[in-house]
């Protein structure tokens, strides 16, 4: 075999039809590229060269999310000891990575997540974690309302406002007020710019950590009462939660992409995971050693009214999903337009730019419904987790892994026996979580 060539022989996508096999995930591989856009010399964008320093920035920010919030709330679910737990999962997530890594370098054509699954599995591949990620994507858009509703709410209580003869007031006016300041980024084509408000993610995470030393230090101060060693009835929603914190790799992909050194990427995926795991350990064991059992799904709803740090915390955890939801959601209201054209491919362009408006807003208002409808945000992120990320942080790559390796002998015993370990775990992880938050979710009606 040529120097030169795939090492799985033949390459995933052949030149000739490598436009029209990409065509299906283009565009959430679009928006990753925008959410990870590299300013240039020229102030032209690219995404190519990445240093080892931008790159470990990039990697962090896209496993440092919101799942910063509900971390203390995971741990008062599973106890003190649930921890461990937390350190298996982020090594867990932390080998998928590596593992996703060699899928990446198994066939040089492949530059996305929906390609390794193309790669391992074929057609049905691409589309099952496709449409996985789709519906990944929409509930988190879902998750950003909820926020954005309760924390507004929590900076600034009592406000009604009268709409159409109601009186709108509480979360849910937020979650109105919040969607109407986001669709008009929703509308456009070109959201390159919402790229460098979104990298204030890793700024947001540092001042909600700060926040909380801050809290303790002149409120609550820090202790023990309340909090558990162990309770095993709330280990599938600390489980869950935990998987929400690391859950980042259906963009690993784009940043792989993206460095210059490519075989710098496990070095970078090391670092990034030791420091958002620092990050997620400290502000889990601070909200838990502050509020004990009474900590809130989001530890900011926790945080006293009207305090300097109260404001800082909340100001800075809302900027994320109001320059994240137009990048998150995009990849589901474009792939519905190009489902709309194929209908009526002679539109011309102003037409389509109508039905980007038509859809985008329709895509908006049914996740503004949802929203207020299930306002239960660690459930829902519970969910996310158990459902969804587990399945492409962990499933996804440990089957593509063995598919893509094992008929050519690559995987030892030992790493077969490891990775069906891992299976096992993520199978029991998936299916109990989702069932406990499910569970959850209908109870509250």
């Amino acid at each position: 075999m040529a120097a030169h060539e795939s090492p799985l022989g033949e390459p995933l996508l052949h030149v000739k039809h490598e436009q029209e096999d990409l065509r299906d995930d283009e565009v959430v591989y679009d928006v990753e590229q925008q959410q990870l856009l590299l300013p240039t010399g020229g102030g032209s964008f690219c995404i190519t060269g990445a240093s080892f320093g931008r790159s470990c920035l990039n990697l962090s920010n896209v496993i440092s999310g919101i799942g910063m919030l509900s971390v203390p709330y995971a741990l008062s679910q599973g106890g003190w000891l649930s921890l461990a737990l937390f350190a298996m999962v982020g090594a867990v997530c932390f080998y998928t990575g590596n593992l996703i890594d060699r899928c990446m370098r198994a066939d040089r054509c492949v530059r996305s997540y929906p390609d390794i699954g193309h790669l391992a599995f074929g057609g049905h591949g691409r589309t099952a974690i496709g449409l996985v990620m789709y519906v990944e994507l929409y509930l988190v858009a879902i998750s950003f309302l909820i926020l954005e509703g309760d924390n507004l709410d929590k900076l600034l209580p009592g406000t009604v406002v009268e709409l159409l003869g109601y009186q709108v007031h509480g979360k849910q006016l937020f979650v109105l007020a919040a969607a109407a300041v986001i669709l008009p980024t929703t509308w456009l084509k070109n959201l390159s710019m919402l790229a460098y408000v979104s990298a204030v993610g890793l700024v947001s995470s540092v001042a909600l950590t700060a926040s909380l030393v801050w809290a303790g230090v002149d409120d609550k101060g820090f202790h023990m009462a309340g909090s558990s060693l162990l309770n095993l009835s709330g280990l599938p929603t600390a489980l869950s939660l935990y998987f929400v914190c690391f859950a980042g790799h259906g963009v690993f992909p784009t940043v792989y992409s993206s460095m210059k050194s490519k075989k710098d990427f496990p070095k970078v995926l090391l670092i990034s995971s030791v420091l958002c795991s620092l990050n997620y350990a400290v502000t889990a064991v601070l909200g838990y050693l502050i509020y004990g059992k009474d900590v809130q799904t989001q530890v900011t709803l926790n945080l006293p009214t009207g305090k300097v740090y109260t404001r800082i915390a909340i100001l800075t955890t809302l900027i994320t999903p109001l320059a994240k939801y137009a990048l998150v959601i995009q990849p589901v209201t474009t792939a519905i337009e190009e489902k709309l054209s194929t209908a009526a491919a002679a539109a011309d362009a102003e037409n389509k730019g109508l039905t980007r408006v038509l859809t985008s807003t329709a895509v908006v208002v049914s996740t503004v419904v949802l929203a207020c409808t299930v306002p239960f945000f660690g459930y829902l992120m519970s969910f996310i987790g158990s459902s969804l990320n587990v399945t492409v942080a962990v499933l996804f790559p440990c089957l593509s892994y063995l598919k893509i390796y094992m008929p050519r002998g690559g995987v030892s015993r030992f790493e077969v026996v490891a990775i069906v370990g891992i299976l096992v775990i993520g199978v029991c992880v998936a299916v109990v979580g989702t069932y406990t938050s499910l569970h959850q979710i209908i109870g509250t009606f």
